[in-house]
Order: C-alpha cells, then structure tokens, then sequence
C-alpha cells in the first residue's frame, strides 16, 4: 500500500511539474486569441508612443489621440479597436 500511495505522489508530483513548465503565460488578444510576434511588437509600440500617463494601458482620451496611420496599421496587424465591454467598433455606414 505504501508502494502505490508513494508511486501516486511521485506521478502528481510530476503532473503538476510538466503542467507548470508548459503554463507560459501567452498574451491573448480581447477575442482570447493568442497574439503574434507582430501584433505583440505593433501593441508595444502603440502603448510606448501613447501612454502619455506611462500606467501601461490606454485611456480614452490616450486612445482618441492614435493617429490614422497607426490606426490603420493596427487593423492590418488584426488589432482592430474595440468599444468598452471587449467588442469591436463598428465602421458607422453614415
């Protein structure tokens, strides 16, 4: 008995080591997607120019001042703009 109970340790002992191991934390877009190295670098890059208060994320008002181009860029990148609540905006059809 003290065979199996020692040998069902040692076996979650080791579950919980290789889980640990591949548990890297990956940063996910606001859809739970993981993000590529590109829209990793472009995230970074929109944050560094226009995290006027330097909090690491951005504002409203810190949003409202991305310019077309970088606007532009992140849609390519796939990181489109989202609205409070974590969905998209919407082109307005107007």
């Amino acid at each position: 008995m003290k065979k199996l109970l020692t040998a069902l340790c040692f076996t979650c002992a080791l579950a919980v080591a290789a889980q640990a191991e591949e548990g890297t934390p990956t940063k996910k877009n606001h859809q739970g997607k993981t993000l590529t190295a590109e829209q990793k670098a472009l995230q970074k890059e929109i944050l560094e120019k226009y995290d006027t208060n330097k909090d690491g994320k951005l504002e409203k008002a810190e949003r409202a001042k991305i310019s077309a181009e970088d606007k532009a860029k992140m849609e390519k990148a796939g990181l489109e703009p989202q609205k409070k609540g974590g969905q998209k905006k919407q082109a307005s059809t107007n």
